[in-house]
């Protein structure tokens, strides 16, 4: 038997396995959903098995969608470390990343993905811009960054935004609170108590563009730089709280505090990597996105890809 199979056709069955739907493997690969389902169809035309199961809107590989996702994902780290190689040799080693963020948890994930791109990339200088900062894209125009991770998708032609991926928000109140009781908490359940934030402008916060502001609800705050704290807060009845449940995994383990779903729907977050639209096409830049979505789709729970 002749084979057909590319790469373009690994690189599918990848994008497929890693974001559970075809629809959103075709926006990661920037194809039509049409496209996808005519590459599976050509395949599975060709090896005359079936390689999806598909169940409503639930997807599974078969045995023979196994045998290739396999091979996808032994083959695609080797093409991609080759390109990165000759990327390298195109453009030299050296260079600069300058990383600034808005998110005060985004350190949990950043920097295990700072370790794997230092040992891909030791030449680059890599290095955090100092300081939370309200508008991390405004310090790549005054050539300060040149990476920002951002929460939202600000029209700019002179920048590109990189999907990273989507993480569910989720209401954090103390073990023997009356909201522990509740399936969800709704913009209602927060109008008497106090909200407990990191000290960032409203617009940054989900829940209040989200949830609150269009429910014409203003809670009293109180605000904390750490996590840590924030969470003593609410487990001893001063407050409630609404952060990543990634953030939080561990604590809500030990039953620190009480976790609940934000709206019957729940609540999401997502966060891009925003670089200089003439540097988009960068190796070492496009590289460290890549590392970024790998680690956070392996290591961080409720966390889904853009």
């Amino acid at each position: 038997m002749q084979s057909l199979l590319e790469l373009r056709h690994l690189k599918t069955l990848a994008a497929i396995h890693d974001h559970k739907s075809i629809t959103r493997a075709a926006e990661r690969l920037h194809l039509t959903q049409s496209a996808i389902s005519h590459q599976l169809r050509l395949l599975e035309d060709h090896y005359g098995v079936p390689l999806l199961n598909r169940k409503g809107s639930t997807l599974a590989f078969t045995p023979a969608g196994e045998k290739l996702l396999l091979l996808a994902q032994t083959v695609m780290p080797q093409v991609n470390a080759a390109e990165r190689d000759i990327a390298k040799l195109r453009e030299g080693e050296a260079g600069q990343l300058r990383i600034a963020v808005e998110c005060h948890t985004c350190f949990d994930w950043l920097m295990p993905a700072m370790d794997i791109f230092r040992e891909r990339w030791p030449e680059v200088e890599l290095d955090i811009v100092s300081g939370f900062h309200a508008d991390p894209v405004g310090l790549i125009f005054e050539d300060r960054a040149d990476l920002a991770i951002v929460s939202e998708l600000e029209p700019e032609s002179r920048v590109v935004h990189h999907p990273l991926f989507v993480s569910e928000m989720i209401g954090l109140v103390a073990r023997d609170h009356p909201l522990a009781a509740k399936d969800w908490l709704d913009a209602t359940d927060f109008a008497s108590e106090t909200l407990i934030t990191y000290p960032v402008p409203d617009d940054m916060l989900d829940l209040i563009r989200k949830v609150l502001r269009p429910a014409g609800i203003n809670p009293p705050r109180r605000t904390t730089e750490l996590t840590v704290a924030i969470l003593q807060l609410v487990a001893s009845r001063r407050g409630i709280a609404a952060l990543p449940h990634w953030s939080v995994q561990t604590y809500l383990e030990r039953g620190y505090v009480v976790a609940k779903p934000i709206t019957e729907h729940g609540l999401t977050s997502e966060l891009y990597a925003a670089v200089a639209a003439e540097r988009a096409q960068v190796a070492y830049l496009q590289e460290f996105v890549s590392i970024v979505r790998t680690v956070s789709a392996k290591e961080l729970p409720g966390v889904t890809l853009l």
